[in-house]
């Protein structure tokens, strides 16, 4: 039809467009992705418990190299001469400055159950906070889940049941229980 918005997505049943969908590159990006996650939260996990530096130091560390790769990627967005005029927090209002506090916060919340857990307990909070915040989402905003969204949920609290079930405390009572019959 003439003059009608182009198509580029496709439909739901995943006729897309050729030239903007690629279901190979698209999977090989996720896995990609999800591997380089794994390595740097075992790295990240690594450096927080095996040095002697404290976890309020390595957040030091780590907002001074966020500060000075935010504002190499202002130089080179072309955003240079905007904030030379404006300055840098030239259109930050209270919902922006919230958002920072709460990534902020999220980010201190992060290094602590590392430091403290495990990079596998981390990804299971992510992942249960991701499911809470969908289920409020249904009460709050009429968010319908899918069929895949459910599974997926169920699958999340398995795995997270399944990692923190210990078979040798239950064959531990079995066997009390046991012994105390005997008796």
């Amino acid at each position: 039809m003439k003059g009608s918005a182009p198509d580029v997505g496709g439909d739901r049943m995943g006729a897309a467009d050729p030239l903007h969908s690629n279901s190979t590159l698209g999977f090989i990006a996720v896995m990609l992705a999800a591997i380089l996650s794994g390595f740097a939260g075992v790295y990240f996990e690594r450096i927080l418990k095996g040095s002697k530096t404290t976890l309020w130091m390595r957040n030091v560390q780590m907002c001074v190299t966020s500060i000075a790769l935010a504002l190499g990627g202002v130089y080179f967005s072309g955003d240079a001469e905007q904030v030379m005029k404006h300055g840098f927090f030239y259109g930050y209002n209270s919902l922006v400055w919230s958002v920072i506090l709460l990534q902020g916060f999220g980010g201190l919340v992060v290094a602590v159950v590392v430091k403290y857990a495990d990079n596998i307990l981390k990804g299971f909070a992510a992942s249960f906070s991701i499911i809470t915040s969908c289920v409020l989402c249904i009460y709050l905003f009429d968010f319908n889940p899918t069929m895949t969204f459910m599974s997926g949920a169920v699958l999340v609290n398995l795995s997270m049941y399944m990692y923190s079930y210990n078979p040798s405390n239950s064959v531990t009572k079995h066997m009390k229980t046991e012994d105390d019959s005997r008796v």
